[in-house]
Parts: C-alpha cells; sequence; structure tokens
C-alpha cells in the first residue's frame, strides 16, 4: 500500500481490521452462494421424502440468502468508515484543496483589481473632460461676478448672517451662485 508510509500503530491495526472484515465478508457471500447452488440441485435418492427434502433446502436458502444479505451490509458498512476514515486522516489532499481553492480566489481577486483600475481610469478622464468642458462654458466662468452681482451677493451674505437658524438652499449657502 502506497498510504503506508509511516502510520501511527492505531492507524495500522485500523487498516489491519479493515482489511480482515473485508477479506471475512467476501468469503461469508462466496461460501453461502456456494451451498445456495449446491442445494439448487436435485438429488434422485434421498433417505427423507421429497417434500421434507423441499422444504429443508427452501429454509436453508433462506438462510444462506440472509447471510449474504448480512455480509453485504457489512461491505457497505466497511466501505462507510473507509470513506470517513480517508476524510478524517487524509490530510494533505484537504490541504490541496484548500490551495487550489486560495489560487482560485487569489486569481479573482486580480481580475476584479485589474477592472477596477480600468475603471477608476476611465472615470478619471471622463472627470476630466467635464471639468474641461464646465470651467470653459459660461457658467464655469460665472465665479467672476460684475459690480451688480456681486453687490445682490454681499447683500444676501449679510442677510444669511443675520439669520442663521434659517434653512438655506443649497445653491444659497454655496460660495458661488447658479448658473442661469
Amino acid at each position: 500500500m502506497a498510504q503506508q508510509r509511516a502510520l501511527p500503530q492505531s492507524k495500522e491495526t485500523l487498516l489491519q481490521s479493515y482489511n480482515k472484515r473485508l477479506k471475512d465478508d467476501i468469503k461469508s457471500i462466496m461460501d453461502n452462494f456456494t451451498e445456495i447452488i449446491k442445494t439448487a440441485k436435485i438429488e434422485d435418492e434421498t433417505q427423507v421424502s421429497r417434500a421434507t427434502q423441499g422444504e429443508q433446502d427452501n429454509y436453508e436458502m433462506h438462510v444462506r440468502a440472509a447471510n449474504i444479505v448480512r455480509a453485504g451490509e457489512s461491505l457497505m458498512k466497511l466501505v462507510s468508515d473507509l470513506k470517513q476514515f480517508l476524510i478524517l486522516n487524509d490530510f494533505p489532499s484537504v490541504n490541496e484543496a484548500i490551495d487550489q481553492r486560495n489560487q482560485q480566489l487569489r486569481a479573482l481577486q486580480e481580475e476584479c483589481d485589474r477592472k477596477l483600475i480600468t475603471l477608476r481610469d476611465e472615470i478619471s478622464i471622463d472627470l476630466y473632460e467635464l471639468e474641461e468642458e464646465y470651467y470653459s462654458s459660461s457658467c464655469g466662468n460665472a465665479l467672476y461676478l460684475t459690480t451688480e452681482e456681486e453687490k445682490d451677493y454681499n447683500q444676501m451674505e449679510a442677510y444669511m448672517k443675520r439669520e442663521p437658524r434659517r434653512n438655506w438652499p443649497d445653491f444659497v449657502v454655496g460660495s458661488h451662485l447658479p448658473c442661469s
């Protein structure tokens, strides 16, 4: 066996126990099946009547069939025990599965990072173009007020200082006037 590299004594004993169970159950199935086949043969000369012999053979077949079923169930339990043993004691494959999942998640993270960087660059370019358009338009030049507009702005600012508790609209509170 390739797995018997350095197993502790309890694991080694457990594996030997599994092997013995396997051999015993398979032998039981084979022996009982062979006896059922032998019982199915019809013998010409017997000391018992045919009806009695038929009943005895029927009973023996039922018992042997039940033994085969029991051995089959025992084999299914053995398979379950082997799976449990493998799951609980196969750390290299568990670690390999964890490593594979980590690699998948890292690749996904790198892909998301690349997409975010691309999106950031595209938004930055669009924002720059929008700022260029805004500051080159007439609305962008609204920061430079005429004398009349500056007077109105100063009056509005003085009025707002006198009544600070009032909820002013955002365009009035800001340091710039809205474009019209």
